[in-house]
């Protein structure tokens, strides 16, 4: 075991740097030799009984049984009712939990971690890729076991690689889609983002991230201009790519909605006039409601010193957890505005993503079961996966988790995740078979 850990770690390393000796001479045919095996395995059938299900689509199924056939939700049914499955497989026994489809944070970054310092990662702390690698595993890992089984990353090249590889079944993660680099320069040309654009799509990126304002550190004003935004978001809608758009201000996001994006990130200054005009737009809307600003408040010495990491930045960021929590208050205000969850999940937050969903609903005020829909069905349409996955119904993905409690009624059960399966494969259990 101990050789086959070590050759993982290195055709990781390797496939981070495609000149070495070693990524020359490994043919591909023999990659599956060097991956590690993950907790659990698909099967053919598996039999899920559960005390109750959250659908995922704002409905609730007392004492269900859903029967998963080769990684896909084949029938769900009420203890009792319908045929016995056949098949060979396994049967989890979840009637004392909740079951509900896997979350999907539509924000992550988990190439953000802390070094072997203690200290936010940068690309001049001398850190290896291996060791960058093995820390955005665990990341992915600690996401995937939170009950978090899809995440979008918004703005990393490395990013293509885990996907890869977790797609691959090589490490055990999330689902994931990515933007590559975003696009950020104010100084480029229309006709140079239409090429960055294209760039990206080519390089396999399944998104494209714009950033449209400041960072909040900075006071958080407008940085591209409408032609600009129109140059990105109309190109992104010509090459079949969505868009996501990191504004702040008010002048941003209604740029950005013009522009025809297709999600807007973050809006903490957000109006209602720009609101309603992204409702009636059909721009999804993604705030965060507090678990970004308290996890860099939280791990202040970690994140000090580093770029905008400053005493304004830092006082900025405590401003801004009311003026979040306000924002998100009026977007659920706001008549047919499409609200999705996600966190912006950065080093110190992985793992604890479900945090910024509690959130919503103690600080927020949403109902818990229209919490949980914007984790997952809403989720999933505005990634352009909603005949894929969000979902419990016959012919989705069996992304499944399990908690103890039930999150329709208290939200903080949504930490007492004991089951996750995805795509039929189980990745944790606390239990019996």
């Amino acid at each position: 075991m101990m050789l086959r850990q070590w050759s993982v770690l290195t055709v990781q390393a390797n496939l981070l740097n495609p000149s070495s000796r070693l990524m020359r001479h490994i043919s591909l045919a023999l990659l599956p030799l060097f991956v590690l095996p993950v907790p659990g395995a698909a099967q053919a059938v598996s039999i899920i009984r559960a005390a109750r299900v959250i659908d995922g689509r704002g409905g609730v199924v007392e004492n269900a049984v859903i029967t998963v056939q080769n990684g896909v939700i084949a029938r769900v049914d009420r203890a009792g009712a319908g045929p016995a499955p056949g098949g060979r497989g396994a049967t989890y026994d979840l009637t004392r939990y909740t079951v509900l489809p896997g979350l999907i944070d539509a924000h992550a970054h988990p190439s953000w971690y802390f070094n072997r310092s203690g200290r936010f990662h940068t690309s001049s702390d001398g850190d290896t890729p291996v060791q960058s690698m093995l820390a955005m595993a665990a990341n992915a890992s600690a996401t995937l076991l939170s009950g978090v089984t899809t995440i979008q990353s918004p703005g990393s090249p490395e990013d293509k690689d885990l996907r890869d590889f977790i797609a691959a079944g090589g490490i055990a993660g999330p689902r994931l889609l990515t933007s590559l680099q975003p696009i950020s320069s104010p100084r480029l040309t229309p006709d140079s983002m239409r090429e960055i654009v294209r760039q990206r799509r080519a390089e396999g990126a399944d998104l494209i991230k714009i950033f449209a304002s400041q960072s909040i550190r900075d006071g958080g004003a407008p940085t591209l201009t409408q032609d600009q935004l129109d140059a990105i978001c109309g190109e992104a809608k010509a090459q079949g790519l969505r868009t996501i758009v990191h504004a702040h201000s008010a002048e941003s996001m209604k740029a950005a909605t013009l522009a025809g994006c297709s999600q807007i990130e973050h809006g903490v200054f957000a109006t209602d006039e720009v609101l309603r005009l992204m409702a009636e737009r059909g721009t999804y809307f993604d705030p965060q409601c507090g678990l970004v600003f308290r996890n860099y408040l939280d791990n202040r010495a970690k994140y000090e010193g580093i770029g905008n990491y400053n005493e304004a930045g830092f006082s900025a960021m405590e401003r801004a957890i009311p003026l979040a929590v306000a924002a998100f208050k009026r977007a659920r205000a706001t008549p047919g505005l499409k609200v999705v969850w996600g966190t912006d999940a950065v080093a110190g937050a992985h793992g604890r993503n479900v945090e910024d969903l509690i959130c919503r609903v103690q600080e927020g005020g949403q109902p818990p079961l229209e919490a949980i829909t914007s984790a997952t069905s809403l989720g999933a349409q505005a990634l352009g996966l909603g005949n894929l996955i969000g979902a419990v119904a016959s012919g989705l993905q069996a992304d499944l988790i399990a908690v103890e409690g039930d999150p329709s009624k208290d939200i903080t059960a949504l930490r007492r995740v004991v089951f996750v399966m995805k795509g039929g494969k189980v990745y944790r259990w606390d239990g019996d078979k």
